[in-house]
């Protein structure tokens, strides 16, 4: 096991793991549509969430790696079966090209696993079946009714958990959306026809994983590997598989300085140390590269919570703060809101932490930031109500300006 004391070397994995996600470089993977495609293919899902007080989680995500990226062409990568949406550790976009590995949860689900509800309303299920079969696509709108007959699906409530069930278990697929409705259709009516479909084994599954993971965070950790994933199965196959690579060479073993084990591709440590450029990019609180609390605090020392599900007395930061990375350093979050109706984006608490940055080269990195952020929240003015701290504020709002 390589212990990792010195700097350079703590740079070097940082560095590396942004590297990876597609953080350092402005257009990592192509701009537009055709990047939007290469960068799910890449990073491997984009986490969906229902949260609008700026845009939504699926589309923040995709706009920090993709220039020139609209809302709706997540909705045309859907529509054109590039990307389908299921469960990876929450709802979320994932390359249609890696379809089958959704098939071991979804046998699970239909074997008894709970995912939302126990013991499913198969009948129910059955009669949903059959109707979308010969009525066509649904959308969980359509369900809504006051309307109650003998037949008792009309019920609104249950409708919806048997057409989420349908959906977890792979019956149904989501065929498109209206707004954020989503459509449901038969799964053979939407999948590819050249779509691989078989079942994976649990040595393919533990490949995949690895090797997706590898590829889009730069070095794993167990925990990391499997993360939000109740299969015990599979935490094996990991397990041997990397115990198997490093046998053979091809990963190396690593431990920082909080004792968190990492696992890196051979030679990483010797490569080049990717380059950084003085720009600030906004993240989303579902960012791939932040999502997992304890890598992002054990890899970058930033201490990170989401705070819309605490209580308002106990939020230290605000609502919905987005956390700001500068070169290969987390230097602060930001609570901030959209205002659609007036077009105007506030923003609420910037709080950046205790680093020693050029105050200069941060204040002109914030404001460009601003101003492409502002853009895509499509407001026309932004203001700026509290600062930490406080000595830079004025020179923040006159950059704002």
């Amino acid at each position: 096991m390589i212990k990792i004391k010195h700097p350079q070397q703590r740079t070097r994995l940082r560095r590396s793991a942004l590297a990876a996600q597609g953080l350092l470089q402005v257009q990592p993977f192509g701009s537009g549509e055709v990047g939007a495609r290469q960068a799910i293919n890449h990073i491997g899902y984009v986490q969906i969430d229902t949260i609008s007080v700026v845009e939504r989680a699926h589309h923040h995500v995709l706009q920090t790696r993709v220039p020139n990226f609209k809302p709706d062409m997540l909705d045309q990568l859907l529509l054109a079966g590039d990307v389908f949406e299921y469960w990876s550790h929450a709802a979320a976009f994932l390359p249609m090209a890696d379809f089958r590995f959704s098939l071991p949860y979804k046998q699970a689900i239909k074997s008894g696993q709970t995912h939302w509800y126990k013991s499913p309303d198969k009948k129910l299920m059955a009669e949903l079946l059959d109707r979308i079969r010969i009525d066509g696509p649904l959308r969980s709108r359509d369900l809504d009714t006051k309307r109650t007959t003998a037949k008792g699906w009309w019920d609104w409530k249950p409708a919806k958990k048997a057409l989420e069930q349908l959906y977890m278990e792979g019956e149904l697929m989501v065929s498109g959306r209206e707004g954020f409705q989503k459509i449901y259709d038969l799964t053979e009516r939407v999948l590819p026809s050249d779509v691989n479909t078989s079942m994976p084994t649990m040595e393919e599954f533990a490949a995949h994983i690895l090797d997706q993971q590898l590829r889009c965070h730069g070095l794993v950790s167990l925990k990391g590997l499997t993360y939000q994933r109740r299969n015990t199965e599979l935490n094996k196959a990991v397990n041997a598989l990397i115990k198997e690579r490093l046998a053979q060479g091809r990963l190396q073993q690593v431990q920082i300085d909080s004792g968190e084990v990492f696992y890196i591709t051979a030679g990483v440590l010797e490569a080049r140390l990717p380059r950084v450029s003085n720009r600030l990019v906004i993240l989303s609180p579902f960012d791939n590269s932040v999502i997992q609390r304890d890598r992002l605090k054990n890899l970058f020392g930033f201490d990170y919570k989401i705070e819309c599900y605490v209580t308002a007395a106990k939020r230290q930061y605000g609502y919905f703060c987005l956390p700001l990375l500068f070169r290969d350093e987390f230097i602060g979050r930001m609570d901030c809101k959209a205002h659609r109706k007036t077009q105007h984006l506030e923003i609420k608490y910037l709080h950046f932490e205790k680093h020693n940055f050029d105050v200069d080269l941060v204040t002109s990195a914030f404001a460009d930031a601003i101003e492409q952020f502002r853009q895509f929240q499509q407001c026309n003015t932004a203001s700026l109500t509290k600062v930490e701290p406080k000595d830079i504020s004025q020179q923040l709002r006159n950059a704002l300006k």
